[in-house]
């Protein structure tokens, strides 16, 4: 004879899950504004910046943002093999990323 299955327990645990990855979401977007130097505006000059982005149709700019965006991964995968470049290389591309990103959507 078959176990009966626990659908409270299921969801239960599901439901756990999905908090899990939406705390994880937030916290790494939060990481990300940091690493990116964006933590240097106020919350109204990110959440326009935000707004901006969201409200872009151009394909040609979007694909642009995505290239820089890519890059600027990698090139943190890079640094984060070695600490003393993390430590000694992170800030200047952090304040550069900071201030070509409020040139780009000021221009937008």
């Amino acid at each position: 004879m078959r176990k009966p299955r626990d659908y409270d327990a299921e969801l239960k645990a599901l439901e756990d899950k999905a908090k899990d990855l939406k705390t994880r979401k937030v916290q790494q977007l939060g990481e990300l504004v940091i690493a990116t130097g964006a933590d240097a505006f106020s919350p109204e000059e990110l959440a326009g910046a935000l707004i901006v982005l969201a409200e872009t149709t151009d394909a040609g700019r979007r694909e642009s943002w995505a290239k820089r965006g890519a890059a600027f991964f990698r090139s943190k995968s890079r640094r984060s093999a070695k600490a003393s470049d993390r430590d000694i290389g992170g800030a200047p591309a952090q304040s550069g990323s900071a201030q070509s990103a409020s040139g780009s959507a000021g221009a937008a």
